[in-house]
């Protein structure tokens, strides 16, 4: 583990398990070539997300790219989230097509030259896969905030994940069923890991919500100062205050407009309300008409 820059730098288990085996097997080279690869990958991420302002706490390498923990997670625009997941891949484009240039040169020996831009291709397009926390799941999660609610973008993104880590591991397989040949064991132990990862991040989703609804202060903030307009919420006093939370879009402020059925009388709540009382000690399951007692 490594200090710098004030984020803390440390190696997933899974690149010292396939670091000692590169040394074991004699390719201490080409293994550093990807940690390089891979540190530079993972640069292009911090750069994008200071600019903006984020503050980045730690950063954990993996085998193909970085899981990086910042204060914003929950609560950074979905455009920001997007623009700080390609710039990742973006260092991949670059960094392969100087190691093709400088092969088709001369400056570097043709077979070294093809390992490296291959290396960064084959980085690039697997970071670009939709699975969290792959650059590709955060893509894709941004994606989706346009679309649905919030609650509803951490649900599916964590099944997307699990669908397609699944059919990773089936991939690994294959080769044993059709062709009797050896596993991938490389694919298997990488689709394995974020198999587990999101089912992990599939079983922590309420816990995910939450720590959105503790952002929330800052999306009414940037309303207020922008004059952005309320979007509604139409909802009925039976519905639970969580549920109402729920509904919740990801760069929205919202009003809640109750209405009761048979009744002309509407109540307005600002999204504040709702967010404190799913916060507080207060039981988030009651009713939404309880608000007005």
């Amino acid at each position: 583990m490594i200090k710098w820059k004030g984020i803390v730098w440390s190696f997933h288990p899974l690149f010292v398990i396939i670091m000692l085996g590169s040394v074991l097997t004699g390719y201490f080279v080409e293994l550093f070539t990807l940690f390089v690869i891979v540190l530079v990958h993972e640069l292009g991420h911090i750069i994008v997300a200071r600019s903006f302002g984020w503050t980045v706490r730690e950063v954990k390498l993996l085998p193909f790219g970085g899981v990086a923990e910042v204060e914003e997670a929950g609560g950074a625009p979905a455009m920001e989230d997007a623009l700080v997941a390609i710039a990742g891949p973006l260092q991949n484009v670059w960094m392969g097509l100087a190691a093709w240039g400088c092969g088709e040169l001369g400056l570097w020996d043709a077979a070294w030259a093809a390992y490296v831009w291959k290396a960064n291709l084959m980085i690039g397009l697997f970071n670009l896969l939709p699975i969290h926390p792959l650059d590709g799941g955060k893509l894709l999660q941004a994606a989706l905030s346009y679309t649905v609610n919030y609650y509803k973008m951490l649900v599916w993104s964590a099944r997307i994940s699990l669908l397609f880590s699944a059919l990773m591991i089936i991939s690994s397989l294959l080769p044993l069923v059709f062709d009797h040949d050896g596993i991938q064991i490389n694919l298997l132990i990488v689709g394995l890991f974020l198999f587990i990862t999101n089912w992990t991040y599939y079983r922590n989703v309420p816990f995910l919500f939450y720590r959105f609804l503790m952002h929330r202060g800052r999306i009414a903030t940037k309303a207020l100062a922008r004059g952005h307009m309320a979007s509604p919420l139409i909802v009925s006093g039976g519905q639970s205050i969580l549920s109402v939370a729920r509904l919740f879009r990801r760069e929205r402020y919202h009003l809640i407009y109750m209405i009761e059925p048979g009744s002309k009388e509407v109540k307005v709540v600002p999204e504040q309300k709702i967010v404190e009382d799913c916060l507080s000690e207060r039981n988030p399951a009651r009713a939404v008409s309880e608000l007005f007692r």
